[in-house]
């Protein structure tokens, strides 16, 4: 991210390479500054849980939090080895995590492929390990699934939209779309950063290619 250091490593460390992590988990607030809502839950009982990777995580915690239907957001950490890891950790690559918003959303005011349609318009997952100058495996494109349904419907939704990509000379896209691993809160000045931040950095940029998902 613009402004602060951050990790180039484009392979992931193996679970014998990778930093220990600790077993204290970081705090943060109990509610959300946007929607007033509950940070850790409980979730309303009708709810159900989304996580996305699609590079720093400032900007698409905004873009989720924008939409009606979804009842919270926070940023952190999924799919590598430290326990509880820390920003600077996971910047040098050496975790294996990537940045992530985690979402809970009501689907019966916005659908599991609403939040898909926002995940793919919303990022370039042609790009591997990065998304434009922000480098590194915390930057890699990801659908990290709760659901059998949801691992259908992100499935699904790739193969519909990579044939519109590569209809418009994208290359392949490298988004990994597996159950959701643990999912380590960040700290707390990252928690919607750009209310707390309005000028702050925010690369959110998708290819242009609009995405249907049927």
């Amino acid at each position: 991210m613009f402004g602060l250091s951050v990790g180039t490593k484009a392979e992931m460390p193996s679970a014998e390479t990778a930093l220990k992590g600790r077993s204290e988990a970081i705090k943060i607030a109990a509610t959300h500054l946007h929607s007033g809502n509950p940070m850790q839950g409980p979730w309303p009982a009708d709810s159900e849980i989304a996580v996305f990777g699609m590079g720093c995580f400032w900007g698409i915690e905004r873009l989720f939090w924008m939409q009606a239907g979804v009842y919270s957001t926070a940023v952190g950490y999924i799919g590598g080895y430290t326990e509880n890891p820390y920003y600077e950790e996971v910047c040098t690559g050496a975790t294996g995590h990537n940045e992530v918003v985690q979402v809970v959303f009501l689907p019966a005011e916005i659908s599991y492929s609403d939040l898909l349609t926002l995940f793919w318009e919303n990022h370039d997952p042609t790009q591997g390990m990065r998304q434009g100058n922000d480098r590194g495996t915390q930057y890699r494109s990801g659908v990290y699934t709760t659901s059998v349904q949801q691992q259908e419907l992100a499935t699904q939704s790739l193969a519909q939209y990579q044939t519109l990509l590569a209809a418009k000379g994208y290359s392949e896209v490298t988004t990994e779309i597996i159950e959701a691993p643990r999912f380590y809160y960040a700290e707390d000045y990252h928690q919607q950063y750009l209310i707390k931040n309005p000028g702050g950095y925010c690369n959110m940029q998708g290819t242009g290619v609009a995405c249907s998902i049927s």
